[in-house]
């Protein structure tokens, strides 16, 4: 019997990554997104056009559709557009959420399905020095727009398992990265400099932010695997950290990538506008849970992803 899975938000990153990954393993892939389905450029899955407000619709398609898994990666990933834009990022990820459990819980498959909901690390927010590794049992203290609206999506998850039976794992994944990663993120800003820097666009000079800052950082196509692993042996109801626990500073990940580049003389200038409001110095996650668990653990390693990361964008700018 071949498997089909759901993907919402499967253009996103992660999206991209976990579709080629269910379908290297045979599944029949289905993916919701809001923009037309014809532009995509993800081969071999079924995509479908969806407006999180008709209901209706939505519950149409899951009756029709009748994933063995679904994973919900649909909303607004940033947090720093999260500051500016407190209202997209809480109708992307809260809200949209609601409507989509909603919808589900009126469909006939409701309580046969499984349901990965994706959260973040966000939802932590401030913890103090005692508090690390952040394990599961650490309190919610969300301290930006986006970690209050992924709190908000960890809550709803919770309630529609507990309540109505629904069989929902929840995913609290720390830092991603990889190839196809957006602008806006740490990596792709530094190797898109780079890039440009080796191609002789622009000076050999790098704008960056806040370098002290350390981070846990794994690649998408782990975190994508780990995904996987927790729809087949995650308890519904429960949440789990989905990290390397290892602290890496944003210091170490410029030096690697220009250690990685073709130019060996980068200049390193610090840009007041690229400060994150709420930086916090330290932050880093316990995976024993889902190690645990499923027996994940990462298996790319920084380097690895880091030079992925600049091959893709040579290729790309």
């Amino acid at each position: 019997m071949i498997m089909r899975a759901l993907i919402t938000g499967i253009k996103g990153f992660v999206g991209r990554h976990l579709a080629q990954l269910l379908l290297d393993k045979g599944y029949e892939v289905w993916g919701f997104t809001r923009m037309e389905a014809q532009d995509s450029v993800i081969n071999n899955c079924n995509l479908v056009k969806v407006d999180y407000s008709n209901e209706q619709l939505l519950i149409n398609l899951f009756n029709d559709i009748r994933p063995d898994e679904i994973y919900h990666l649909a909303g607004q990933s940033s947090v720093k557009f999260s500051w500016s834009n407190h209202l997209d990022t809480f109708e992307g990820n809260a809200l949209n959420t609601l409507r989509f459990l909603e919808s589900l819980r009126k469909s006939s498959i409701c309580k046969e399905v499984r349901v990965l909901t994706i959260g973040s690390s966000e939802e932590y927010g401030g913890v103090g020095y005692s508090d690390l590794p952040i394990s599961e049992s650490v309190a919610l203290n969300p301290i930006s727009p986006y970690g209050v609206s992924k709190a908000s999506v960890w809550l709803m998850a919770k309630q529609y398992s507990q309540a109505h039976g629904m069989r929902i794992v929840h995913a609290r994944p720390f830092n991603h990265i990889g190839p196809g990663q957006g602008q806006g993120f740490v990596t792709t800003d530094f190797a898109t400099q780079i890039v440009r820097i080796e191609k002789g666009e622009v000076d050999p000079i790098i704008s960056v932010g806040n370098l002290e800052a350390k981070r846990d950082f794994s690649d998408v196509r782990d975190i994508a695997y780990a995904y996987t692993l927790l729809q087949r042996k995650g308890m519904p109801g429960q949440a789990y950290n989905v990290c390397s626990g290892i602290p890496v500073s944003i210091n170490t990940l410029l030096q690697t990538m220009i250690q990685l580049s073709k130019c060996t003389s980068i200049c390193v200038e610090k840009d007041m506008s690229r400060l994150r409001p709420s930086d916090i110095p330290v932050y880093y996650g316990d995976p024993s849970n889902i190690s645990r668990t499923t027996g994940w653990q990462n298996k790319i390693t920084l380097n690895e992803s880091l030079n992925d990361i600049l091959e893709f964008w040579r290729k790309k700018l």
